[in-house]
């Protein structure tokens, strides 16, 4: 078996890691350990939202709207994903938060992968 190689299931590893699939915050013998990029499998029952803002962000962010109805609130601006593929993409830079009007999935991607931003007291959800 190659150690480099992992074969997993998203919504049963990201139940494991609040979501999160490939990071920095993966043990670095993983193959999933990454500092160059995180991905998120995100599962959110409605009205679930982030407890606050994300401030002073280093990353870029791609969110993908898999299924339901997710909204992404931004300096001045909210955006309703509603279309299974629907995304909006945000740079370094950017403060956000997000709620979900509906069940939601999305899938995050985010560069580069650093240490922060985790909330004081994280959701099951979070």
């Amino acid at each position: 078996m190659n150690d480099s190689v992992y074969v997993g299931n998203a919504g049963k590893d990201a139940a494991l890691d609040r979501g999160w699939l490939l990071g920095h915050f993966k043990d670095t013998d993983d193959p999933r350990h990454s500092e160059a990029v995180e991905i998120k499998w995100g599962v959110h029952p409605p009205g679930d939202e982030r407890a606050q803002w994300v401030r002073g962000e280093e990353r870029t962010a791609l969110l993908v709207l898999i299924s339901g109805r997710f909204r992404v609130e931004l300096p001045g601006r909210s955006v309703l994903l509603e279309q299974q593929g629907d995304y909006v993409v945000w740079g370094r830079g950017v403060d956000h938060s997000w709620f979900a009007e509906e069940e939601s999935v999305v899938l995050t991607v985010r560069w580069p992968s650093v240490p922060g931003y985790a909330v004081d007291a994280p959701t099951p959800h979070g």
